[in-house]
Formats: C-alpha cells, structure tokens, sequence
C-alpha cells in the first residue's frame, strides 16, 4: 500500500469531514467510491491523521516563521501593505489574506463586481488559492487581493471576508461573482 492520499480523494475527505461524517464512515465511503479496498493507496489510519492535519496550513519547517518575516519586510516598506494571518487554537496558522497598495487603490475605482474563485490550487502546500479580483475599464483583469485557505468552511469564508473587508475600508462591491 502506497499510504498516499490523492488530491480528489483529499477533497471529498474534507468535505465529508466539514459535513459531520465521522471518520469511520467518511473512510466507508472512500472504500465505495474507490471501488474496492484494494483499489485505496492509503489506510484508515493515514486519513484520520490527515483529517487531524487538514484544519492548518500544511507548511514545511520554517515557512509560516519566512510568511510571516516577508509580510513584516513588506510593510516596514510600504505601511499601506495589508496582510492577515489566522492561527488556531495551538498556534498553527490556518489562513493568510494579502493586498498590496495597487490593489487597495484600484479597488476603491472598480469595485462594482468582483469574482472570487477558490478552485485553484497550490502545488506544494495542496491549499485553496483564493484571488479577489476586478475587471477595469480597459476589461484587464486587475487582482484586489490573494487569500490561502486551510479548507473550504463557512469559518474560514467569514474569516476571509472579513479581512478583506477591513482592508478595503468595509467597502462591500456591489456584486460577488464566485464559484
């Protein structure tokens, strides 16, 4: 057995998670979907440690220490920078949320529709990459801010707007598109 969960696999073991299926039958469910047992690269074990891990950023060994030191060098430089950084109970960080001054600013002239899309993902860290952005009047796709997600719950959402919010100055767009 390879002991290795597959990203689709990953996905629908969070989705049952967040919907409140226990691990027992959130790992029988796999088992249908995979078609078999036999047909799973990893056991019951390996996805209740991965349930565990799945609610913080899943970062290597001194990189929310290096996130967190180049956020602090960007605002040193520019104190309009905006970052946001959401821990949880034990100290592990969960989210970010960033803009830089551009964003802010081109916000504030073209802020009538946003999309928001959170089904990209990052290749290392396997996190939802949320981008907020805008279209100005040339129809150039212009970005207003960037979020990295632990999962896809309503928590995380709150928290994530909320943040973007409070950067934009608690300007809602008219509109939202999302996903």
């Amino acid at each position: 057995m390879n002991k290795r969960i597959l990203t689709p696999m990953k996905r629908r073991l969070e989705v049952n998670n967040a919907a409140g299926i226990g691990v027992v039958r959130n790992f029988h469910s796999i088992i249908v979907k995979a078609g078999g047992y036999e047909a799973l690269t990893f056991d019951k074990r390996v996805e209740r440690n991965y349930i565990q891990n799945a609610r913080s950023l899943r970062l290597g060994v001194g990189d929310a220490k290096s996130i967190t030191l180049y956020f602090h060098k960007i605002q040193q430089q520019n104190s309009n920078f905006y970052s946001a950084i959401d821990l949880d109970e034990d100290d592990h960080m969960r989210n970010l949320f960033w803009a830089d001054v551009r964003s802010k600013v081109t916000y504030k002239a073209f802020r009538d529709v946003i999309s928001f899309d959170t089904t990209y993902l990052t290749n290392n860290y396997d996190m939802p990459f949320t981008p907020f952005v805008g279209v100005n009047h040339h129809r150039q796709s212009i970005l207003f801010g960037c979020g990295m997600l632990c999962n896809d719950n309503t928590e995380t959402f709150v928290w994530l707007f909320k943040e973007w919010l409070s950067c934009m100055s608690e300007a809602p767009p008219k509109a939202i598109i999302t996903d």
